[in-house]
């Protein structure tokens, strides 16, 4: 059997890369289920009622996981420090009430109310729940107030965590030479000229601490018109999570400048777009093909 590649997974834009949201899923890749905490007797009343508590791993360091991209499988890992570097991003962009179900519905009413790194094995608040840290692990504890979610998990349907963001790492996939990487430039005009004012705006007054290099690159290529890839649409697309700040003036913080540097809102909501499009394209390409095969094995059968 051919051995995986393993891919560590890092943060390289703390603007850009982190956990975006958390999914509830049936089958956690990390192979960690969470607890139910449930039953808790309220003294000086007869009422038992569930807590509506569930703690788990939301990632453990080192834990191969498997994941595939077309026809290469891989693993990926991430490492103590990354693992640290994430939960701490999670907490500080506050996104604390960001849930999905099997990563394809939103939904409200579940909250993270703990949020914490194991720092010692053995005296960590986790074993009372009997999690068996190792060290290094982040641990998530939630407050489920939608009654369907939580009817679900009850009934086993949902079991863990599993989380949802970008980081670096798979652009050093030895990806099959089958695989077409295509780029796109058909964004709109007011994209490049908000990311022309962007750069405007820095060359008189300077990036201060706004923005990284990446930011000051996608700012350059929309600048130019230049093509970019569907990895780096995804991005831009992720980037409406800034978009509380975008209504700042330029000089205010660093929200109005950056999210210019991106394309503004014609380039963001530009990129969620073609995101649809290019993923109904793929659907459709993989339609056709498995068309040809059938019209190929049915002249087949009538030779």
């Amino acid at each position: 059997m051919e051995k995986l590649q393993n891919i560590e997974l890092t943060i390289g834009d703390e603007t850009e890369d982190g956990v975006f949201a958390v999914s509830l899923v049936e089958k956690p890749a990390i192979e960690k289920d969470f607890i139910a905490l449930s039953k808790e007797e309220i003294k000086l009343k007869v009422i038992d009622e569930d807590k509506r508590i569930v703690v788990g791993f939301a990632l453990v360091p080192d834990k191969k996981i498997y994941r595939r991209i077309k026809d290469k499988e891989f693993n990926v890992f991430f490492s103590k420090d990354t693992v640290r570097q994430v939960s701490e991003l999670y907490m500080k962009n506050l996104n604390l009430n960001k849930f999905t179900v099997e990563h394809e519905k939103n939904v409200t009413g579940v909250n993270v109310i703990e949020s914490w790194i194991v720092e010692d094995p053995k005296n960590d608040k986790s074993n009372l729940y009997n999690l068996d840290p190792k060290g290094g692990e982040w641990v998530m504890m939630s407050k489920i107030y939608n009654d369907d979610v939580w009817n679900d998990i009850k009934n086993g349907d949902y079991k863990g965590y599993s989380i949802e963001g970008k980081f670096d790492g798979l652009q050093d996939l030895e990806m099959s030479e089958e695989v077409e990487l295509k780029s796109y430039n058909d964004y709109p005009k007011s994209a490049s000229n908000n990311a022309k004012t962007a750069l405007r705006y820095a060359e008189e007054n300077g990036w201060g601490s706004c923005g990284t290099s990446v930011g000051k690159q996608r700012a350059n290529q929309l600048a130019k018109g230049e093509a970019i890839s569907e990895e780096t649409i995804s991005r831009m697309a992720s980037f409406a999570r800034h978009k509380q700040n975008s209504k700042k003036d330029l000089g205010d913080g660093c929200g109005r400048l950056m999210w210019l540097a991106w394309g503004g809102d014609a380039g963001i909501n530009w990129a969620s777009r073609k995101l649809e499009q290019i993923k109904k394209e793929k659907t459709k390409l993989s339609e056709d093909e498995e068309t040809k095969e059938l019209i190929k094995e049915f002249l087949k059968s009538i030779k």
